[in-house]
């Protein structure tokens, strides 16, 4: 039987909460910086940016993340980032990814709108016919520009829809930005036949799953970590087989949680919820997300079989047709068997 981390390292995969810019290898954040640099707090030495990723907690952690933002200045920016995001989630035998792209982040430092969504889509092409991963597109709304940010997001979603876009979401913090004031907008997005995936329950508490799940629709909560202090939330996650992407280093490096042993991803699973694993921002935190299933066999206590579970999950929650469904889960069980014979 082959050891867990060569079978993890070679299980075809799904992700599904990832972020554009938050993917940005340390290489092109360094190159980024370089190229603008003095106008930039980014170091442009790759060796510096772990220190540069220490989070304080998740406002130093925003508060960082723009800032990477703020490398990005045109649309060759835009389609380099996504391509090399796909290669490396591709070298991670991740076969299909729903990326969170923030259009507005990029569109108010001076990027058009159709810009953007003519690089990411290019790089889409690109990246299937090089890498053989398929990458859909989340957009969501940076919860802390508010209102204005909502307005804009749906505005690009609705009038650009670029092919591959399949969701509507709301990142950023939780704290003093409340889900029901964004209703408005996930309702016209819903309308438009966009999926509700909202992040929720990361930094605040059950209450805020809650007006994800009746004010916004939600389909899939990103995050969601917080249902485990609310045994009715459990139990209703369960029933709907709503889905919670969880990112558990993420919740570390962030100060979400405060170890990696008081994670309650077990939790979640013991109550029956349907669970994905996922890195978030990935490079910004130090990890993988071969890393991200390691941590959670670990702290699920998983063999080889189990895991596999996990990443069949990711497929079953994702939004993939039907038929790339049932083919990359034939893949995984494929694998999976074969590896048991090894």
């Amino acid at each position: 039987m082959t050891d867990l981390t060569v079978f993890v390292a070679g299980l075809p995969k799904a992700e599904l909460h990832v972020h554009h810019v938050g993917s940005a290898s340390p290489r092109i954040v360094a190159e980024l910086a370089a190229r603008h640099e003095g106008r930039s707090p980014v170091p442009a030495d790759p060796a510096a940016l772990a220190d540069y990723f220490a989070f304080k907690d998740f406002a130093h952690f925003i508060e960082v993340y723009l800032s990477v933002v703020d490398l990005i200045r045109d649309e060759e920016d835009v389609r380099t980032l996504t391509y090399e995001v796909a290669r490396e989630l591709a070298r991670q035998q991740v076969r299909y990814a729903e990326l969170t792209v923030t259009p507005y982040g990029h569109v108010i430092r001076g990027i058009p709108a159709g810009a953007v969504c003519e690089a990411i889509e290019d790089a889409r092409a690109a990246a299937a016919r090089d890498f053989g991963i398929q990458l859909q597109w989340i957009f969501d709304i940076p919860g802390e520009s508010g209102l204005p940010a909502a307005e804009e997001t749906l505005r690009i979603a609705l009038d650009e829809r670029p092919d591959g876009l399949v969701g509507f979401g709301l990142g950023g913090p939780e704290i003093g930005v409340p889900r029901p004031q964004f209703k408005p907008y996930f309702d016209k997005a819903r309308a438009a036949g966009l999926h509700s995936l909202p992040h929720a329950g990361e930094t605040t508490g059950p209450q805020t799953i809650w007006d994800a799940l009746r004010e916004l629709g939600a389909e899939r909560i990103g995050h969601g970590i917080a249902a485990a202090q609310d045994p009715e939330l459990l139990s209703y996650l369960a029933e709907h087989r709503i889905a919670l992407e969880v990112c558990p280093t993420s919740n570390v490096r962030t100060r979400a949680v405060p170890t990696i042993e008081e994670h309650p991803l077990a939790q979640l699973v013991e109550a029956g919820v349907l669970v994905t694993i996922n890195s978030d921002d990935p490079p910004m935190f130090g990890t993988t997300l071969e890393e991200e299933y390691a941590v959670a066999a670990r702290l699920l206590d998983l063999d080889q079989a189990g895991v596999a579970g996990l990443s069949k999950a990711a497929v079953s929650a994702s939004f993939l047709p039907e038929a790339g469904k049932q083919q990359l889960l034939a893949e995984i069980d494929s694998y999976t068997a074969a590896q048991n014979q090894g």
